[in-house]
């Protein structure tokens, strides 16, 4: 890796570093806006819904009018994660759209910044409906930056590494979700809470002007700014020479796919039933994996554990996902997903178990973490299994409704319990969905280390599981 390749992952990796801070706010959401003196000392069970805090005292130095409009709403403030999941599944369908036309770096940047200055604002506005539609901004911004960052780290890789910058990226929003529980810690009151996260975010937004242009965008809109890195060093010089040789055969293969294939409609394509049954069984997994991802980030506050603490051990349960190109190499698309389910939902199970007969918070939580950690290493790898699944001509179509099954995967679980409490029917759903999805796995084919395919009949021709049949009889 040349020093602009270092540059760019560096920047990619603070930008989704900071998206960790507004995404699980509402963790702590209830304890900023009114001052919480009670601490959980009820010993877990998934009987029923959980509270963080029973009581709430108002605050008695100077900031009570401050914070009156938020405790007397605190119950609409518990919406705060329906909100921000509904504004990630619009990001999810506008975000693609537009960094196509305008490029990756410009919505990068704007979307940094709205996502900053929106909670700057939230800082200084301490009122429920406003909050609501901050949410929903902050979610449309954080998806948004996700899409970019994501693109832009695969397309400044060689096809060989292209495994490598989700994985970094991942770990990355892993650790922002453990440096959230210390702000949160560490920080008194609404106002002092959500600077501490606005303030750094704009800080850094300097930083992001200088993160290149996606070279395959500047690529396809013919324009020649990349030339411009070619004098930092003979490195780079190379490297750049390297990944344009590889862009430029790809685009040359799209081109020729889309002139042979003008004059076939899409609908076309999506009457083969090898089609739709990937899509049923990835959007499945999509469907499950958001379930239980965010079912149990959002609800770690009810395992009976201090909030603080299991808010960084939630982060550092993801910490192992670096490992996962390795893990990848060894095992394949197929057996992979099917194992890091079959896990999830075990971890998730066994976490029932536990608080129904054993009551041991810490254990409890461990379990749903090892559950959780399963599920998050499945979406990482079904985002690059996804796109081996599906013919050229489409793939980005199919991509997309996978991706609108996981988005509303998360509304359904923010809406079924707004609060984060964890109910027994919500866990029994987030261990038997996972379960479920292994068993799919095994009509999928293995794609590790064959050609994307760019027709159904190539689809068709992917490695499938082959069934060994036993004859009862004697030939």
């Amino acid at each position: 890796m040349g020093a602009l390749q270092r540059d760019v992952y560096s920047r990619l990796s603070l930008a989704i570093f900071f998206t960790a801070f507004l995404f699980f706010v509402d963790v702590f959401i209830e304890r900023k806006s009114c001052n919480d003196n009670t601490e959980n000392t009820e010993p877990f069970n998934y009987t029923g819904e959980f509270n963080i805090s029973q009581e709430h005292s108002w605050l008695n130095n100077g900031t009570d009018q401050l914070n009156e409009s938020l405790c007397t709403w605190k119950n609409t403030l518990a919406h705060g994660q329906a909100t921000y999941t509904t504004g990630l599944l619009i990001g999810s369908i506008i975000g693609g759209t537009l960094s196509d036309k305008y490029g990756k770096k410009l919505l990068l940047v704007s979307c940094c910044a709205v996502h900053s200055f929106t909670a700057l604002l939230t800082a200084f506005l301490p009122y429920a409906y406003f909050y609501l539609a901050a949410r929903c901004i902050t979610g449309i911004s954080c998806c948004a930056i996700h899409i970019c960052t994501y693109s832009l780290g695969v397309e400044w890789s060689l096809p060989k590494h292209r495994i490598w910058p989700p994985t970094f990226l991942s770990f990355i929003f892993s650790v922002g979700m453990m440096v959230l529980a210390a702000v949160a810690y560490l920080t008194r009151g609404w106002m002092q809470f959500h600077l501490a996260l606005a303030i750094p975010q704009i800080l850094c937004l300097p930083l992001y002007f200088s993160i290149p242009e996606s070279p395959r965008w500047l690529l396809l809109n013919k324009k020649c700014t990349l030339e411009r890195y070619r004098v930092r060093s003979p490195e780079d010089r190379r490297y750049l020479d390297l990944l344009l040789d590889s862009m430029q055969d790809e685009c040359e293969k799209v081109n020729t796919q889309e002139k042979d294939n003008e004059n076939v409609s899409a609908f076309t394509h999506f009457k083969s039933a090898t089609i739709i049954t990937r899509l049923f069984i990835m959007g499945f997994i999509g469907l499950a994996s958001a379930l239980t991802y965010y079912g149990i980030c959002f609800s770690v506050g009810s395992f009976g554990v201090d909030v603080y603490l299991a808010q960084f051990f939630s982060g550092l349960s993801e910490s192992p996902s670096l490992l996962l190109p390795l893990l990848l190499a060894r095992w394949g698309r197929r057996s992979f997903c099917m194992a890091t389910l079959l896990l999830s939902g075990t971890g998730c199970l066994l976490s029932l178990l536990v608080s129904k007969f054993c009551q041991i918070p810490a254990l409890v939580m461990a379990l749903a973490l090892m559950g959780k950690l399963c599920v998050q290493a499945t979406v990482c790898v079904s985002l690059l299994y996804g796109i081996e699944l599906f013919p050229t001509v489409i793939r980005q179509k199919c991509v997309g409704l996978v991706s609108l099954c996981y988005r509303v995967g998360c509304i359904i679980n923010a809406v079924a319990a707004p609060k984060g409490g964890v109910s027994l029917g919500a866990m029994i759903c987030y261990s038997s969905g996972p379960i479920l999805g292994a068993g799919l796995c095994l009509f999928l084919p293995e794609t590790s280390g064959i050609p994307l395919p760019d027709t159904v009949q190539d689809c068709k021709r992917q490695p499938m599981l082959k069934m060994q049949r036993t004859s009862c009889c004697p030939q």
